[in-house]
């Protein structure tokens, strides 16, 4: 191993510029911790002549990201482009093959090719690095692979997405709608263009696989995550939520349980008590549940430059001073294969809103189709958008179910009846509740 360490960094947008200017100001403590000199020896971006506000005077330029990856001019590959394929997958296997260590940030690439380029990292003997691409700064994945190695993992689950927090956060605390929030969030540059990634739980999902292979020792899966998006989350939920002393967040939820590893990602319920629940706007936060520490909540910021580019340098770190783990915790060859678990099979508690015509029999029948599939109710109210209402003999009814623990399919059969009956004026909204 030579005193000096030569990057190169492909992408240059605000993680990479950000991940650049992190070297250069932190290089003499780096060459302290690290014992070497580590320095950006050459770039890739796609305007090799557009300002970002950092010094790149002693970096070479390269146009293809694949080029720069097999260049015997860097040591290090830090692949920032994106995306699952294309240039960004080329650029990583180039490196791999090179016998280059990799530092990515890239959630969508592992998600896709995560075991194939682990198992091509083991072969070569070199490193595969990834904490930047789950919650940002927080270092989430180095406590699920090293810090927690004594550990058996019961549970890991958290706010995963800035977008959909910041947009559920300002729900609650504005009393603004779903659509306002996003037109907001996007004007803010905290949501895109196109949202659906985000607030259809399908970044989330991804970031989610990533931590259940980390946690359980599984390959990584991503088609056996359910996913369900906030867009149907209303005012008249986030109200129900507060006067019942729960706050509504985006989960990516992984557990242990009698069928298998259950992965999904919703709209849930969670005490206003819990760690999880103090979380708002874009801050991301993950909690564990482990036989020996029990519960562990890391809470950070989950998106960013400076954030994400923390995360990108620790790795870096760790290559420097020679440090290489099996990028999944595991040889990829002891990786299990992950079977999809049917979200039918999940058990909990529900929130169920319904809109009930004003009519004598209407909240009995409901109860009785709750009851014909043993679903016992918490509570049962009526429910308006300034909270709970008296009837007022005029249109449908809001009417709020909180179940006790029951399983998904029960509560869907329940429903098709009541659908079936006529009983209800529009689709219900239910929403998990996640147990403490």
């Amino acid at each position: 191993m030579t005193d000096v360490l030569r990057v190169g960094v492909a992408g240059l947008g605000t993680v990479g510029a950000s991940v650049v200017r992190l070297l250069q100001r932190q290089a003499e403590a780096l060459t302290a911790r690290t014992g070497r000199r580590i320095f950006v020896a050459a770039v890739s971006a796609r305007d090799a002549a557009k300002e970002r506000g950092v010094d790149l005077s002693g970096a070479a330029f390269v146009d293809d990201p694949a080029a720069l990856a097999a260049s015997s001019d860097i040591d290090l590959f830090v692949e920032l482009v994106g995306g699952a394929e294309g240039a960004a997958l080329a650029s990583v296997e180039s490196a791999l093959r090179s016998g280059k260590s990799v530092v990515t940030a890239n959630k969508a690439l592992l998600a896709a090719h995560g075991a194939t380029l682990a198992a091509l990292a083991e072969e070569k003997h070199v490193a595969l690095a990834f904490e930047a691409s789950v919650a940002g700064g927080i270092p989430i994945v180095k406590t699920l692979r090293e810090g927690l190695a004594g550990n058996s993992i019961e549970r890991v689950y958290g706010v995963l997405n800035g977008t959909c927090n910041y947009i559920l956060s300002r729900m609650e605390l504005e009393q603004l709608s779903f659509d306002q929030c996003l037109k907001e969030a996007q004007r803010l540059g905290y949501a895109e263009a196109d949202p659906t990634f985000d607030i259809g739980g399908f970044d989330t999902a991804h970031k989610l696989s990533i931590l259940t292979s980390l946690a359980f020792g599984t390959r990584i899966a991503p088609e056996a995550v359910d996913v369900e998006g906030i867009e149907r989350v209303t005012l008249a939920d986030i109200d129900a939520a507060a006067e019942l002393g729960f706050r509504i967040k985006l989960l990516g939820v992984a557990q242990r349980t009698a069928q298998g590893i259950e992965q999904r990602v919703h709209p849930t319920m969670v005490r206003k008590t819990t760690a999880i629940a103090q979380v708002m706007g874009v801050t991301n936060a993950v909690t564990i549940d482990a036989d020996a520490v029990h519960e562990l909540t890391l809470v950070g910021p989950g998106a960013g430059g400076d954030a994400t580019a923390s995360a990108v340098v620790a790795d870096i770190a760790d290559i420097a001073k020679g440090i290489r783990s099996a990028p999944f915790g595991l040889p990829s060859a002891s990786l299990r294969k992950l079977e999809r678990t049917p979200v039918q099979r999940h058990e909990g508690g529900y929130y169920i809103r319904l809109s009930v015509p004003d009519v004598p029999g209407a909240f009995a029948a409901i109860a009785t189709r709750m009851a014909e599939r043993r679903i016992s109710l918490e509570s049962i109210m009526q429910h308006g958008r300034g909270g709970v209402s008296r009837r007022t003999g005029e249109g449908p009814v809001g009417v709020i179910l909180i179940t006790h623990a029951t399983t998904e399919q029960l509560v869907r059969e329940a429903l098709d009846a009541i659908y079936a009956d006529g009983t209800i004026a529009e689709q219900a909204q239910v929403i998990r509740i996640e147990r403490e």
